[in-house]
């Protein structure tokens, strides 16, 4: 049995993987949860799974907590409560835990994430963040600590399962920014988000009901957008930089509206080989919690002739600009992924309080991280990945304050 630690157990990575532990009793037990404001969701997680520690993100609401579970009157042990930042990291490197799931959005995730690797814990990596902003500073951490990410989004669990059987997989070295044996190119499939169907024109009509209405998926507000955008593809090239050790040349997007295929490798003989299944993403959670083995599962089969056709397409520049400037900020190195992964979350928030306008996320990122150029710092330490997180935010919270333009869609894709 694999004992496994979920941060952030109230939301939808966090949710799924519980419903995969209830679901498969004899193979995994949860031993600590991290929860931010959700009390009511926590609270049945914790009568349900009877985990050994309980985190809040915000130590506040230890009280409040604490009263709930005293008023159940169960005979149950409750579970040790700790909270704030330091519980978090508590929860992330809690010593009977095999596996840390890695569920809380944005790099409010990256400090937990590296508590446990520094812990020696093996992670299912939901969280993009870690990469995305502080990739420089935490493959040496994996180097050091011998802990091991294993990809928990759908696209990076394709790759790695793909990979299965190559000589890297045999090596079981993830994560340490090396070239991969034998893989050429990784093309990364994308939905299209919300407005694959749109022409960039119309775009001047996004509202956030219709960018936070995902056609495939089911997900949070803002990865919805994100997917909208296409920035949580540009998020995913610069994730699998880091992961498999391609360079920005050989990993490619492709918009595959079925979302069937989860993406594909190229191998160095011209093979290609692709993972597919129904865009479910209690499969590649599954994946992390029990490889390097598989488990039966009741769920859906997939059949193709139910699906009909796979199609594909090239992204249009013109209507993600976004996915134009990650690839900048992967290829320029260094700080530059942080502050646009920072400048995208403001932005997505600035968005969804309808303070601007779909067309005006990438305006703000591609100023902030124009303003950063100066300041870029090329080999990081974790005091500057977090110091220019919070640099790029407020930035893009002046720029709105100040009032944004917004630019041709042309000169965007420019």
């Amino acid at each position: 049995m694999k004992a496994i630690s979920v941060l952030g157990s109230t939301g939808s990575i966090g949710t799924q993987t519980l419903q995969i532990s209830e679901e498969f009793p004899e193979q995994f037990r949860v031993v600590a949860l991290t929860a931010g404001r959700n009390l009511d969701l926590l609270v049945q997680q914790i009568q349900r799974h009877r985990p050994e520690l309980v985190a809040l993100a915000n130590a506040d609401l230890l009280p409040e907590l604490q009263q709930r579970l005293d008023d159940l009157g169960s005979d149950q042990q409750l579970p040790q409560l700790v909270g704030g930042p330091d519980g978090l990291n508590i929860a992330a490197s809690w010593d009977s835990a095999d596996l840390v799931v890695t569920g809380i959005v944005g790099c409010a995730g990256l400090l937990p994430t590296l508590a446990a690797i520094r812990a020696g814990k093996d992670l299912a990596l939901a969280n993009k963040e870690t990469l995305i902003a502080a990739g420089p500073v935490v493959l040496p951490e994996l180097k050091r600590s011998g802990s091991r990410l294993l990809p928990a989004d759908s696209e990076h669990s394709a790759i790695f399962q793909c990979l299965q059987g190559t000589p890297w997989a045999e090596n079981a070295r993830l994560s340490t920014g090396v070239p991969t044996p034998g893989l050429r190119r990784i093309q990364l499939t994308a939905s299209g988000g919300a407005f694959r169907d749109w022409k960039a024109e119309d775009l001047e009509n996004a509202t956030v009901a219709y960018a936070t209405s995902h056609p495939n998926w089911s997900m949070g507000r803002k990865i919805t957008v994100d997917s909208a955008s296409l920035m949580n593809k540009g998020l995913e090239v610069i994730e699998a930089h880091y992961l498999f050790g391609l360079d920005y040349d050989h990993i490619e997007i492709v918009i595959h509206p079925q979302s069937i295929i989860h993406s594909m490798i190229e191998l160095d003989d011209s093979s290609v080989v692709a993972q597919l299944g129904w865009p479910d993403m209690k499969l590649p959670i599954l994946y992390c919690l029990s490889w390097p083995s598989r488990l039966e599962t009741p769920w859906r089969r997939l059949d193709l002739t139910e699906v009909g056709q796979l199609t594909f397409r090239s992204p249009d520049p013109a209507k993600y600009p976004c996915m134009q400037l990650a690839y900048e900020a992967g290829r320029a190195g260094g700080t530059m992924p942080a502050v646009m992964n920072a400048a995208n979350e403001e932005a997505v928030a600035q968005f969804l309080e309808e303070k601007i306008h779909f067309l005006d996320i990438p305006v703000v990122i591609e100023a902030a991280c124009e303003r950063h150029k100066a300041d870029l710092i090329s080999h990081p330490q974790l005091e500057d990945v977090l110091a220019v997180d919070q640099w790029a935010r407020k930035a893009v919270r002046e720029q709105v304050q100040r009032g944004t333009t917004r630019v041709p869609l042309a000169a965007l894709a420019a």
